[in-house]
Formats: C-alpha cells, sequence, structure tokens
C-alpha cells in the first residue's frame, strides 16, 4: 500500500537524521585525519610556505611495524653486520640520540618490540603450568610480606567462638598472624641463534618464543614442586606441610594401588580444590585402577581435551615430568596449589638481544628474564580435632621399593 501522510512524514525526518549522522561521522573521520599531520605555514608578503610534518604511525604499532618476532630478528643481525644497514623500524619509539645500537659496543641493544614480550610470555602461562594455578601476586618491587593465620576454627589460639551463659561476660580473643616474606628469584633463558637459523625469519618466528617460553616454564613448575628455596622457591615437595602416606603393607615395589590413593585423598585438606600430579608412567596403573568392581579413574565427561590424565575420585589428573618414577617418592602427589603463594615481577618478561656475547661464533644472542618467588601458605601439617592423622594441601606417596 502507498504511505499515509503521517508516515510520509515520518520517514522524511529518519531519512534525514540519517543524513547528518553520516556528515558528522565523516567530518569526525577527517578531523582524526588532520590530528595525525602537523602543519606549519610560515607567511610572507611575497609568498606562502607550507611545511609538513607527518607523524609515524608505527610507533603506535606494539610490533613496531614487523609482521613478527622472525623479521625483527633478521633486523637486529644485518645492523649488527660490518657496513650492515640499520632497519628504520630498530629507532621507532628512541629519540635520535639516545637509542641503543649494536655499533657503540657492547652496551648496545635493541629492545624487542612489547607484542614479541607478549608471545614469549604467554608460553609460561600455558594451560600445563602450574604458576597461574597458585596463589599469585604481581610485585612491583623486590618482595613482598604477607600477613598469614594458621590457626584452626578448633584450635586454642587465634579468633574462637565460646558458648556463653546469659548475661556473663564474653571470653576475648585475638588473631596470631605471622609474617611470610618472598624475595623475587630470577630465572634466565640465553637463547643462542645462528646466521643460518636467523636468515629464515619463518623459523625464527617459532624457534625463539616455543624455546625460551618452554625452558621457562619447566624450570618454573620444578622449582614450585621441588625447589629447595635457595635461590630459587620453596616447592611444596620440600616443605615441612607435607604428609606423607605410607604403603601398604604387602605392597609389591614399584606400584600405585586403589588403598594408596584412597588414603592421599583422606589426608588432603581441600580434596575438592586439588588436583592429582603424577609422573607419565604412573598413569597406566591408575587407568585400571578400581574399589571392588567400580574404577576410580575415569576419562573426562568432556573428552580426554579438556583433562588429558583422566580424572581420579573425580579430581584431575596433570602428567608432568617434574614427578619422580613410578615407586619413588614423589611419583604422585594431590595437591592444593591455592594453599601455595607466590609473587611475579610486574610487566612479565624482560627480553633483550646482543650480538657481543658470541660475536667470535657470528651467534646472535636473545635474553629473557622471569623473576619469581614462593612458598607454601602453611609451615606445617594441621592436626584435625578427632583424628591421629595430620590434614595438609600437600600429599604425596611413601616409598615402594
Amino acid at each position: 500500500r502507498d504511505l499515509s501522510e503521517e508516515e510520509n512524514s515520518q520517514y522524511s525526518a529518519l531519512k534525514a537524521e540519517a543524513t547528518a549522522l553520516t556528515d558528522k561521522i565523516k567530518a569526525e573521520s577527517d578531523l582524526i585525519d588532520m590530528e595525525n599531520v602537523a602543519t606549519v605555514t610560515n607567511k610572507s608578503a611575497a609568498n606562502t610556505i607550507t611545511v609538513t610534518e607527518s607523524k609515524d604511525m608505527r610507533e603506535n604499532d606494539p610490533k613496531a611495524g614487523f609482521s613478527h618476532i622472525g623479521e625483527f630478528a633478521q633486523a637486529v643481525y644485518k645492523a649488527g653486520q660490518p657496513n650492515g644497514s640499520v632497519d628504520e623500524r630498530l629507532f621507532i619509539g628512541a629519540a635520535p640520540t639516545t637509542f641503543g645500537n649494536e655499533s657503540s659496543g657492547a652496551d648496545g641493544g635493541y629492545a624487542v618490540p612489547t607484542d614479541f614480550k607478549e608471545a614469549i610470555k604467554g608460553h609460561e602461562i600455558a594451560s600445563d603450568a602450574f604458576l597461574p594455578m597458585t596463589d599469585n601476586t604481581n610485585v612491583s618491587g623486590n618482595g613482598m610480606c604477607f600477613p598469614v593465620d594458621e590457626t584452626t576454627e578448633w584450635g586454642s589460639d587465634g579468633v574462637r567462638a565460646y558458648w556463653e551463659a546469659e548475661a556473663a561476660q564474653a571470653t576475648q580473643t585475638k588473631p596470631v598472624l605471622k609474617e611470610r616474606n618472598l624475595r623475587l628469584r630470577k630465572l634466565f633463558a640465553l637463547v643462542p641463534v645462528t646466521n643460518e637459523l636467523l636468515a629464515d625469519s619463518s623459523a625464527m618466528a617459532s624457534y625463539l618464543p616455543s624455546k625460551a617460553g618452554a625452558s621457562i616454564r619447566y624450570k618454573t613448575n620444578d622449582a614450585l614442586v621441588n625447589g629447595d628455596g635457595a635461590g630459587k622457591p620453596l616447592g611444596f615437595a620440600n616443605s615441612a606441610a607435607i604428609v606423607s602416606v605410607a604403603k601398604e603393607g604387602s605392597q609389591v615395589a614399584d606400584t600405585v594401588v586403589a588403598a594408596n590413593v584412597a588414603k592421599m585423598y583422606a589426608r588432603s585438606l581441600n580434596p575438592s580444590r586439588s588436583v592429582w600430579l603424577v609422573n607419565n608412567d604412573v598413569l597406566p596403573q591408575l587407568m585400571t585402577m578400581t574399589l571392588g568392581d567400580q574404577p576410580i579413574w575415569t576419562p573426562p565427561s568432556d573428552g580426554f581435551k579438556g583433562a588429558p590424565g583422566g580424572m581420579l575420585f573425580g579430581r584431575p589428573v596433570i602428567i608432568t615430568q617434574t614427578c619422580q618414577t613410578v615407586g619413588d617418592v614423589g611419583d604422585i602427589y594431590f595437591v592444593d596449589w591455592s594453599a601455595y603463594m607466590s609473587i611475579t615481577k610486574s610487566g612479565g618478561m624482560d627480553v633483550s638481544s646482543s650480538m657481543h656475547l658470541w660475536f667470535d661464533y657470528d651467534v646472535m644472542a636473545f635474553r629473557a628474564i622471569f623473576r619469581v618467588d614462593g612458598q607454601p601458605w602453611l609451615t606445617s601439617a594441621v592436626t584435625p580435632p578427632n583424628s591421629a592423622l595430620t590434614l595438609s594441601p600437600f600429599v604425596q606417596l611413601a616409598a615402594r621399593a
């Protein structure tokens, strides 16, 4: 049907409004373009001279104009060669008189663009990394002091509740707090790269992030589990908070049986928050484990993609080489990572490069520094009110030799 007079009027109004909005958007776009160009005009009586200074928009690019880290590495390599050309993108973001460069001596070097730093750090927080599971805090300084309350609700000190008679004076209690001091430890990844590898930028794009990231991830994982606290985090396996479950009386050497994991589960302070850590040579025994005729190991409901190690007593199994071989202490743990406190340096990974370290080998050095520290919140296992068995967020199985 034809539009009514009122509908025609509404249509005309909407069309006019749309046209006005289109003009406004174009005006805003033109204004943004003009802000990117600063124009200085010097007028005289005889003529007019216009000088236009264009801003390099690559300064706003987190990759400084490079498509990937391999291309950046190639540019650094070429800049360091005798009579080599220097890619102008290496100067982006630096004042002409203050930038570091390879020709100025051992103190030279080009900063890795921020987007590539994040690419390397991204490997450190992969799905098999333990650090994101801990109670982690980013710090801007070199350390942090934490107040800690290790009292229990059934203990004899700390904040407690009492049954009181009517009109009787209430019993006073107060918190009992201790201090935990963490100081950042340095994890150093030094990656030498040959000229042949530098010549292949596509290989460099995957080589540096995977190698540096994998090494840092493994070393961090290992320290959180096995660290001795000397220049590195104190791993829960070396802390006084861990509890150990004895082997069964007639248990065969180098085995893990259902009674072992059932007793480990019973010694956990927070089993609903805990995960199993196992060496890969323990897994085949878990997969066939039953109590009576009921399996206690099951694949996850969404398939192995969600939890490759499956589920044991309904809790995820994580396969890791930070655990010991089957039969040794540390081949299987039941761990509540939220009871482990850690700190990391704000800003993430510190990455830089230099050609001078191995100049005589014609090898470029890429350096990555990651700073971290950690230790369990508790300094000892917890004694429950109605049991002789101590409980802990960290449970291990004794040796079965």
